[in-house]
């Protein structure tokens, strides 16, 4: 006999439409699109006088489960795999970065899955990494690039946005503006382009991936604002200290800000470029604590931006080794979440 009963909580779901000024609001869901939602029922146990809770996952052992949230991989057989007319051979350093290369490196330090980011080399053909993630279904998840907004000529971004996702890409690289000529200042994202991705990344749990400075903080912050449900990454601590430039207060307390935007989730790596970008890297530590307690360890996901981590003299297991090993201030479960839970869940647990 079954002790207890089973109930089925049922709370109404907020769900993004979209005003006449643009603007994401929420609406109501009826009960077929409410019972069809991932989030739109939770069945839970519930002995009599007892209340049901989330539970954390047991397990916070990450060795063999680390997933790195951000590589790029590309393959020196420019036969098949031809470069964009705007990149020459030469300037592929190194020479050879395959999926076969990485595992080599990665592998060694407990990591196994990993979320590909599209190399800059190919442009908008994503025919190698999405080759590589065919040949390894169990350990690649992939983060497209998409075309600039101002480009006529190439396919639609968020047309492209469907149609990659279709196909296991749930992120897609974009780039900050801030210092562009060619846009409008200081709202640099007010292409009307813009806001059919941001309309597109929160209709299908897309996110947008910025590769951004401390400059393009506020125009993402705008955005953000604009469209709360549209899932948004930023790389590299937002490159905070990057080329030999000061970690200071002010942009940190910018970054942190962003954290009241709930769908905002932040890669903490590219360490061999940050700060002073020596080994063990532990100058960043205190940075990187103000950001996990700004938004949370289940909003953080570790990266190592590799092939250019394991350029000497750096190494793969130097990235990992600054959250698992140093970052004192995390416990088992906080470490557990960005190395693993965070990634695991937006672009594997789909």
């Amino acid at each position: 006999m079954i002790h207890g009963r089973w109930a089925i909580i049922l709370s109404r779901s907020p769900c993004p439409h979209f005003g006449a000024d643009g603007e994401q609001r929420e609406a109501d869901l009826t009960r077929r699109d409410w019972i069809s939602s991932s989030a739109g029922a939770v069945l839970v146990a519930c002995a009599p006088g007892e209340e049901a809770a989330e539970k954390e996952p047991a397990e916070t052992d990450v060795n063999g489960r680390i997933i790195d949230a951000h590589v790029h991989v590309w393959t020196p057989d420019t036969e098949k795999y031809p470069l964009h007319p705007n990149y020459k051979k030469e300037e592929m350093d190194p020479r050879s970065f395959t999926a076969e290369d990485l595992f080599a490196h990665c592998r060694p330090s407990g990591v196994d899955r990993i979320n590909l980011i599209q190399m800059s080399f190919y442009g908008t053909d994503h025919s190698y990494m999405l080759d590589m993630m065919a040949k390894y279904p169990d350990n690649f998840a992939g983060t497209g690039v998409l075309p600039d907004v101002l480009d006529d000529d190439s396919q639609d971004p968020s047309e492209m946005m469907v149609e990659l996702g279709a196909k296991l890409c749930y992120a897609f690289r974009v780039r900050g503006g801030y210092n562009r000529k060619d846009v409008e200042q200081p709202n640099w994202m007010s292409h009307p382009k813009w806001d059919k991705m941001f309309e597109t990344g929160a209709k299908h749990n897309l996110a947008l991936s910025f590769l951004m400075n401390p400059g393009d903080m506020t125009e993402v912050g705008r955005m953000c604002a604009k469209y709360p449900y549209t899932p948004v990454i930023i790389d590299h601590l937002a490159r905070i200290g990057a080329k030999g430039a000061p970690i200071t207060d002010e942009q940190v307390d910018e970054l942190c800000g962003l954290a009241k935007h709930k769908n905002i989730q932040v890669k903490v790596g590219a360490f061999y470029a940050l700060g002073a970008a020596v080994p063990p890297y532990t100058d960043l530590l205190p940075m990187i604590e103000r950001v996990v307690h700004a938004y949370g360890p289940d909003r953080c996901m570790w990266e190592s931006d590799c092939p250019f981590q394991v350029q000497e003299p750096h190494n793969y297991d130097d990235s990992v080794a600054l959250i698992r090993d140093h970052a004192d201030f995390l416990s088992a479960s906080d470490k557990e979440k960005i190395l693993v839970r965070t990634a695991e869940k937006f672009f594997f647990d789909r």
